[in-house]
């Protein structure tokens, strides 16, 4: 079973006060120039965040809420760092879909 780490923000922070564009474009450079599969993927209004192990954070994260998932935890560390105040976790195994959008398609 594949684990998937997170970081998490109000959609306001994470796509308009912070450069998180231009850190996925230079992650995608990156993992290209070294023949890696994407492992990460932004997700405003992420369904894990449903999840009842999850609704305390849920009550703290401004909505509507965006996050970063990936299964590489070094990455959610170091994107931890990089944007300071997000939160960052671990999604519950008990999550089906774990990439999963709320928002209207």
């Amino acid at each position: 079973m594949t684990t998937y780490y997170y970081v998490l923000a109000s959609k306001k922070f994470m796509l308009d006060d912070e450069p998180t564009h231009e850190v996925i474009k230079e992650r995608i450079r990156d993992y290209h120039s070294k023949e890696k599969a994407i492992d990460f993927w932004l997700v405003e209004q992420p369904a894990f965040l449903n999840a009842p192990e999850l609704a305390e954070l849920k009550a703290k994260v401004p909505q509507p809420a965006a996050s970063i998932i990936s299964t590489d935890k070094s990455f959610i560390t170091w994107l931890k760092l990089r944007l300071e105040h997000v939160a960052m976790g671990e999604v519950p195994a008990s999550v089906t879909d774990p990439t999963a959008s709320l928002a209207a398609a």
